[in-house]
């Protein structure tokens, strides 16, 4: 089976590492898929959950799929490596559900679109990945 290597980083961290044979991800231009032998791309990531579909064990020892949470950066493939470079960025078992309900209804309750955005997205990770 063909797989690509795929490498999520944020601001500070190495979040997650290792073979998968379908990434999807939210970019300005729309979603994109990447598999094995796509053609070479660099965009802009844009807020939203991205999925990782794996071809190997993961940390749990189980294959499967990824989800994270990710808030802005790039994304840039060639050579079937696949870099994912977000400001933020967070693993959908890393989220606290409650926390960031109480940060999506206070970020509503101060009306700042950026800070809603962020529990949304967070929220919408964990959604998938269940």
């Amino acid at each position: 089976m063909a797989e690509l290597h795929v490498e999520l980083v944020a601001a500070d961290r190495k979040v997650w590492s290792g073979k998968a044979s379908l990434v999807v991800a939210r970019t300005s231009s729309g979603e994109i898929g990447i598999m094995p032998g796509h053609q070479p791309l660099l965009g802009v990531l844009a807020s939203g959950p991205v999925t990782i579909r794996t071809t190997g064990e993961d940390e749990l020892g189980k294959d499967g799929t990824v989800i994270a949470a990710v808030h802005g950066g790039f994304i840039s493939f060639a050579d079937d490596k696949l870099s994912l470079l977000a400001e933020i960025a967070e693993l959908s078992y890393e989220i606290d559900v409650e926390r960031a309900e109480r940060a999506l209804d206070a970020a509503k309750a101060d009306q700042d679109a950026a800070a809603e955005r962020r529990a949304d997205v967070r929220l919408r990770a964990v959604a998938v990945a269940r």
